[in-house]
């Protein structure tokens, strides 16, 4: 009983303790004590009662551990302690990865995630979930659920052609003997099989002002990512044409005040490693080849557009791992970074920080959850509370 209260207590002294050098971060807390399980991959809603929901994923691994399901937790409007997890999803003998949580339109709730088949990401399928009783205690009450099929066309495998063409040429690290990494893609991308499945959610969507929602993409078989399009609120997709680069994924898109679209990309790619951007002038249909930034990145990112106009990214602004996870803004739109703080800032190999959802309420608040892994195998879901007016 001693042990367990004193687990308890530090528990919630590290809720008022942490970071709070920093005025910007108002509160932070684990969504439940760390684990062993492998904990992953959140998600974060505000709905519209004041509640807020997260998920991620779960199990003893992540794409060959066939016990990993969607996992969730609640956080009451005015109240401070998540709720117990509970169960969002699980495919049957599948993994399940990768969940995302948003309202569309109509505030219609949607979970979507991928099932990974025969334990490889690049057979994954996309699967969703969509909820209008979800102001429950625990997990919302879904009514629907199916795939989300896409079917790239041919012009997939000429914009891949196309597009590999405006790159700088860079071989590097490939032999004499050996196939160009190019060629290699380019070459994939005329299977209509392979280009029909594997994609992966892992940010939230864009939802626009004409009703259309733009789903990032990626797949680790293609190294590269792609946008889910629907324009009836989320009932049907049609896949975008590929955002092409060498490594470009996990994509998180906003909106330029001129109506194109940005994607800021992990890199996945050759060295140095540094964000991927890429920008669309149809709406997410068709996407420019990503070039680098200068922002150096290992493992995630994540991008807002603000109620002010400012945008803010949130990622792993590193070149060796995952130990440090930064939010910046941005007052002209990327082009300059002017304020940054550190969301966690730890020794390299101590802990690892990484693929968050940042949202924002109507109070200005940025509302944030990330994977949190420390030594020892010890695993969490971490949640934050950011104003963002006061990293200045």
């Amino acid at each position: 009983m001693k042990k367990v209260f004193v687990a308890t207590l530090l528990f919630f002294l590290n809720i008022q303790l942490i970071y709070a050098q920093h005025p910007a971060i108002l509160q932070t807390s684990l969504i439940f004590p760390v684990q062993e399980k492998h904990v992953h991959g959140s998600s974060i809603v505000s709905l519209p009662n004041g509640d807020f929901l997260a998920v991620w994923f779960q199990g003893s691994g992540e794409r060959t551990a066939d016990d990993v399901k969607i996992m969730g937790a609640r956080l009451k409007k005015g109240t401070k302690i998540w709720s117990e997890p509970f169960l969002m999803a699980d495919t049957p003998n599948l993994p399940d990865c990768n969940p995302v949580l948003f309202l569309n339109q109509d505030n219609k709730l949607f979970l979507v995630w991928i099932a990974v088949q025969a334990n490889k990401w690049e057979q994954s399928i996309l699967r969703v979930r969509t909820s209008v009783d979800y102001n429950t205690d625990a997990a919302p009450v879904w009514n629907w659920q199916d795939n989300i099929l896409l079917k790239p066309s041919d012009e997939f495998a000429k914009e891949v052609a196309s597009k590999f063409k405006t790159l700088t040429e860079n071989h590097a690290g490939w032999a004499g003997y050996a196939p160009k990494y190019d060629d290699m893609i380019i070459n994939a991308s005329t299977d209509a099989t392979k280009r029909s499945i594997g994609w992966m959610t892992r940010i939230k969507p864009l939802l626009m002002e004409n009703g259309r929602i733009v789903l990032p993409l990626y797949s680790d078989g293609f190294n590269m990512s792609m946008m889910a399009i629907s324009d009836d609120k989320g009932t049907t997709w049609h896949p975008s044409l590929p955002l092409v680069g060498r490594g470009p994924i996990q994509p998180a898109v906003v909106q330029k005040k001129n109506g194109n679209l940005v994607a800021y990309m992990r890199d996945s790619g050759d060295s140095p490693t540094r964000v991927h951007i890429s920008e669309s002038s149809d709406k997410g249909e068709s996407w420019l080849g990503s070039v680098k930034t200068d922002i150096p990145n290992t493992a995630s990112v994540e991008l807002l557009v603000l109620n002010d106009g400012k945008w803010a990214f949130l990622g792993n602004d590193i070149y060796d791992g995952r130990y440090r996870l930064s939010l910046y803004l941005s007052d002209d739109e990327g082009k300059n970074w002017k304020w940054k703080i550190h969301l966690e800032d730890a020794e390299p190999k101590k802990g690892g920080f990484s693929y968050p959802s940042l949202i924002q309420t109507k109070d200005g608040l940025l509302h944030l959850t990330y994977s949190y892994h420390l030594e020892n195998n010890r695993k969490s879901i971490k949640y934050a509370v950011v104003d963002p007016q006061k990293i200045k």
